[in-house]
């Protein structure tokens, strides 16, 4: 593993003190300089670092960036190292039930933007309302989401759609319904539609024409997960 000597590199190479690069990081000097001495961060704060540097985690801790090219870096940064077939590091926090089942955690709207960052953090998935369904399959994982807006009609806003973790995305079949955490649009319910091969992207259409199709880029992706099914009930009540 490369993280304290890359983290140093890549702040050498932005030029930023250890004091600026911690407040950009919303992190203490100190605990930035046991970083860059080898103490091991927690996952959120591993997500932090990639998100900053525009990097995968499994780049940062994996590669020796200072052996690289700076052609070699300007693609790892563009998104081509992206592991889209789940075969490097992508870690998935889930909680399970006291049989050690796997739990099915709850996705409120009101709690998406906090998924976005809290993903990663059992403290944070152990923290959402969670419930099992029995007819569902046990050799996946499942999450559910409260669905927003009418973009993608029947299924209207506030539907809570159930959905498996996808972890190869590049077997994803085109007009695969399943809900995509993105970096900064959110969580979005839309039919996917896969070009990988041509554009390291995604094309998101809604079931309601009113909405225009857009392109989303692989770096931008966090999970996937697949629709399985879903129920219309208010959860909280």
């Amino acid at each position: 593993m490369f993280f304290p000597t890359n983290i140093k590199y890549l702040r050498n190479r932005k030029k930023l003190s250890q004091a600026a690069l911690a407040k950009e990081l919303e992190l203490t000097r100190t605990s930035l300089a046991g970083y860059e001495k080898n103490i091991q961060p927690p996952f959120r704060v591993l997500i932090r670092f990639a998100e900053y540097f525009d990097m995968s985690v499994d780049a940062i801790l994996r590669y020796n960036l200072k052996a690289l090219s700076e052609f070699q870096l300007s693609q790892i940064e563009q998104g081509f190292d992206i592991d889209i077939t789940g075969k490097k590091l992508r870690l998935l926090t889930i909680s399970v039930n006291d049989e050690g089942d796997e739990n099915i955690e709850v996705v409120p709207i009101k709690a998406q933007a906090g998924y976005t960052n809290g993903f990663g953090d059992l403290e944070y998935i152990e923290s959402l309302d969670k419930f099992s369904i029995p007819f569902l399959p046990k050799d996946k994982t499942y999450r559910t989401f409260q669905i927003q807006g009418d973009s993608m009609l029947p299924v209207p806003e506030g539907t809570w759609v159930t959905c498996s973790y996808i972890q190869d995305w590049e077997n994803i079949k085109d007009a695969t319904p399943c809900v995509i955490v993105t970096k900064d649009e959110g969580i979005v319910f839309k039919l996917v539609y896969n070009q990988l091969d041509t554009k390291q992207n995604f094309q998101l259409v809604s079931t309601n024409r009113l909405y225009k199709p857009y392109e989303l880029h692989i770096k931008e992706v966090l999970e996937i997960w697949q629709f399985e099914t879903y129920n219309k009930f208010d959860i909280d009540s």
